[in-house]
């Protein structure tokens, strides 16, 4: 087996290959370029979109050339892959919106500047050949080597039949596979790689070049990421785990990772990390630290999307938070999620309701009063008892600051000017 394919198995990524051996040996013979599409259907990206990317990583540091395929044209329609439900239709000014924001956050995984130690990347967008197709033409040269039939075996398909699958969603694998196509014949793209939900489409961009003359071509999906309990990989009680930090505090992307399963721990170092094996193998061993394979991960994995400044701004107001201490220093207190607040409207008071809504810790006035009947709502070291407290100046600590507590872990900063 080839080196670099090898690796992406013993690391976990790999689902399926249209034909491991041929593959194998297409990649021992030098760099074969490859790609991954990603559509822009919102302004961020969120960590479960990042797991072809990792692997991308790896094909790279290993000499193979890569291909990051923003969706401007396909993310007109949406992929109907692995959605119960019809994508909310975006306007063209979204989609180039989100098509510039996103270029990077991939660019912290793959390395777009030239180097000579690796494999190329660019970043292609398919507006650029599918807005200007000509419907009938392309129905006349590329949909008539499609079967109805064999479109509807597929499970991604299967799947929405039941709940109703629209016209323009139906067309969507024609147009990834047509992305295929174009790619092989400009860039000399020989595999297409993505999710196992994306094994539809692959397969069927590999047919339709074949079709047309076309080189043989390969596919290779990874496995969807789920955690050791059943959700979704990504998902947290916020939402979304996105990269950007706007939407995604360090500090909270961070504490995602560092609150995985004793089960996952292994597993996310070998996919969401750089790591040898060798050096991940240790937390494998009867007796290992699991907490220090945690903080690890999560550390690794802040400092790879928002770098080590932020990383380590957020490990120490974790190991203070662990510690009960998470106030002990200015420092600790710059990793955590904050909000800044005017001294004037302070001096005036704040209900405690509103003050922990304004925040993380609670989504409503109703979630807070929740938060405080059940015990767990706290201002500094009191913990508050009445919904009808008001915080004020008096609550300001030594750092002239107020640091908030829900539960033992969830704090939030309240900065005051």
């Amino acid at each position: 087996m080839n080196q670099a394919l090898q690796t992406l198995i013993d690391r976990g990524f790999v689902k399926a290959c249209t034909d491991f051996d041929e593959l194998s040996k297409l990649m021992d013979q030098g760099p074969v370029t490859l790609y991954v599409g990603v559509d822009p259907t919102g302004s961020s990206l969120h960590i479960g979109h990042m797991v072809p990317f990792f692997a991308m990583h790896h094909l790279q540091k290993a000499g193979h050339n890569l291909i990051a395929l923003v969706g401007g044209g396909t993310a007109m329609i949406g992929d109907p892959s692995g959605k119960s439900e019809m994508r909310r239709m975006l306007t063209y000014e979204q989609i180039v919106e989100n098509s510039a924001s996103i270029k990077d956050q991939i660019g912290t995984v793959i390395d777009f500047a030239d180097s000579k130690e690796m494999g190329k990347a660019i970043m292609l967008n398919n507006a650029d050949w599918l807005l200007e197709l000509n419907y009938i033409t392309f129905l006349r040269e590329i949909g008539r080597h499609f079967s109805v039939n064999r479109m509807l075996t597929f499970e991604s398909y299967k799947q929405r039949l039941e709940r109703g699958l629209s016209f323009v969603e139906f067309n969507y694998q024609l147009l990834q596979s047509y992305d295929f196509h174009i790619l092989h014949q400009s860039q000399g793209c020989r595999l297409q790689v993505g999710g196992d939900d994306q094994w539809g489409n692959i397969v069927s961009g590999i047919d339709l070049i074949r079709k047309l003359g076309g080189e043989q071509c390969f596919g290779l999906t990874f496995n969807l990421i789920t955690r050791a309990d059943g959700h979704k990989m990504g998902k947290s009680e916020k939402g979304a785990v996105f990269l950007d930090p706007n939407l995604y505090s360090p500090y909270d992307f961070y504490q995602y990772w560092r609150n995985v399963n004793d089960e996952d721990v292994v597993r996310f170092l070998k996919l969401f990390t750089f790591l040898p094996l060798d050096q991940i193998a240790r937390y494998e061993e009867k007796g290992a630290n699991i907490n220090e394979a945690k903080e690890l991960l999560a550390w690794e994995q802040t400092k790879i999307i928002h770098g080590v400044e932020e990383a380590d701004k957020a490990r120490s107001a974790a190991q203070a938070l662990f510690s009960g201490d998470a106030a002990a220093s200015s420092e600790s207190r710059e990793g955590m999620p904050s909000i800044t607040i005017e001294r004037s409207e302070l001096a005036g008071g704040i209900g405690v309701l509103d003050l922990f809504s304004r925040t993380d810790l609670a989504k409503t006035n109703s979630d807070a009063r929740r938060l405080v009947a059940g015990g767990g709502a706290w201002v500094g070291q009191q913990r508050i008892d009445d919904p009808k407290a008001v915080v004020d100046l008096s609550s300001l600590d030594e750092y002239g600051e107020i640091i908030l507590r829900a539960g033992k872990k969830r704090y939030f900063r309240i900065v005051v000017v």
